[in-house]
């Protein structure tokens, strides 16, 4: 049951019934989330634009025009889809955002990423109620499809005119909750690629022992291929200054062949999920894979194959962003710790054009929920965020 009170801050109010919009794959209808952000923009006299490079794939662009909108503007983005859920598993209904008595707001999108979508609003609400003004201008952007790839999402975004004459300087994007006192700060995020390794072998009876199967070659590659996930995993445990993004991941995700039980396949395809590190070189890795494929008598195809996109450096002698960035967290006493994030966002293909972004969700002292069952935020948390916001977008907006 919900907590009950007389009022809560708008903010909050508002976080809660973006969350109560059910924009969960597949199948998602955005048509929720457009109407309840054009409230939002026209309740603060924003500018309000919809793009639709793909039918039912909208994005949308809210804009506060800063006093020189001929500098570089600052651009803070997030996404309006979330995961599935598994209904049975959560304690509370999970569209319905929830309050308990202890303020925890339970919700799918609670971290991932609504509150960071709403914190931008408010964040901007609090300056116009104040009467503030910032030099640079303000682009909220809310893209589809970030948890499936956000290929028709930010993806297409990024290659149109429509986003270049946004003129982005920086950009701002999500990270994810940590369990301590720290803040996450993520400058960069390792290559996606998915790849299937193929196995072909001879078939027959499966009450003889045929020499080279399809089964034999499937053992050794999978020897092989996690054997070195292994080493890596080796790697992260020996050294207390990694997280999981300074190695190279790699999962057996998908086994296929077969199609009785007394016949021996032509053939058996594993598929792995692989994140290659930031350093790794691609061209040498890509020739140890498939290397290590045809020593099993395999073929190596790519699914996914992401370039290397390099990462938005954090020396504050080279990148004047991130000096601000930091200067302004030391005298919030926001103590920050920098790595690579561990999955993918939208962040990739904002870096593939150049541009400075900084994955940061100002969620602390909170576990680690998203894509889990009883996803939520505490409000007090939620609340601080915007006070975080409120002093790194302006210092960010008027430099």
């Amino acid at each position: 049951m919900s907590c009950c009170m007389k009022s809560e801050p708008l903010a909050v109010s508002n976080f809660r019934e973006y969350l109560r919009i059910p924009s969960v794959h597949p199948n998602i209808n955005y048509d929720g989330c457009i109407e309840f952000l054009r409230r939002q923009a026209e309740g603060l006299n924003l500018k309000f634009k919809v793009f639709e490079l793909k039918p039912k794939k909208p994005i949308v662009v809210i804009s506060w025009l800063g006093t020189n909108p001929e500098l570089p503007s600052l651009l803070l983005n997030s996404h309006m889809d979330v995961v599935p859920v598994f209904e049975e598993k959560w304690t509370h209904k999970p569209f319905a955002a929830i309050k308990d008595e202890n303020g925890n707001i339970y919700a799918r999108g609670a971290q991932d990423m609504k509150c960071v979508g709403i914190q931008y609003i408010e964040t901007v609400r609090k300056y116009i109620q104040e009467g503030l003004h910032l030099k640079r201008t303000l682009h909220l952007t809310f893209v589809p499809d970030e948890e499936i790839g956000g290929v028709d999402g930010m993806g297409l975004f990024i290659k149109t005119q429509e986003f270049k004459n946004l003129n982005v300087g920086c950009a701002l994007d999500e990270g994810m909750a940590s369990a301590t006192d720290e803040f996450m700060l993520y400058y960069g995020e390792r290559s996606i690629w998915v790849f299937d390794i193929e196995c072909p072998g001879q078939t027959g009876h499966g009450s003889l022992l045929h020499e080279n199967t399809a089964g034999e070659k499937l053992s050794l590659a999978l020897q092989k291929f996690l054997d070195f996930r292994e080493k890596e995993k080796r790697r992260l445990q020996l050294n207390p200054d990694f997280t999981i993004g300074d190695v190279t991941t790699l999962n057996l995700t998908i086994i296929n062949g077969g199609v009785q039980n007394n016949v021996v396949p032509p053939a058996f395809v594993a598929t792995f999920d692989c994140r290659v590190a930031v350093d790794v070189d691609h061209t040498e890795f890509e020739a140890k894979l498939r290397q290590m494929a045809s020593e099993c008598g395999a073929n190596l195809s790519f699914r996914q194959k992401m370039p290397k996109i390099e990462v938005t450096s954090i020396d504050p002698k080279t990148n004047p962003w991130w000096n601000i960035f930091k200067k302004e967290c030391d005298k919030m006493n926001v103590s920050l710790k920098t790595a690579v994030f561990p999955g993918g966002t939208d962040c990739r293909y904002i870096r593939e054009v150049g541009i400075p972004a900084f994955g940061f969700s100002p969620m602390n002292k909170t576990p680690v929920l998203l894509h889990d069952h009883d996803e939520f935020l505490n409000e007090q948390v939620f609340l601080r965020g915007i006070d975080i916001y409120y002093n790194l977008i302006k210092a960010l907006a008027t430099a």
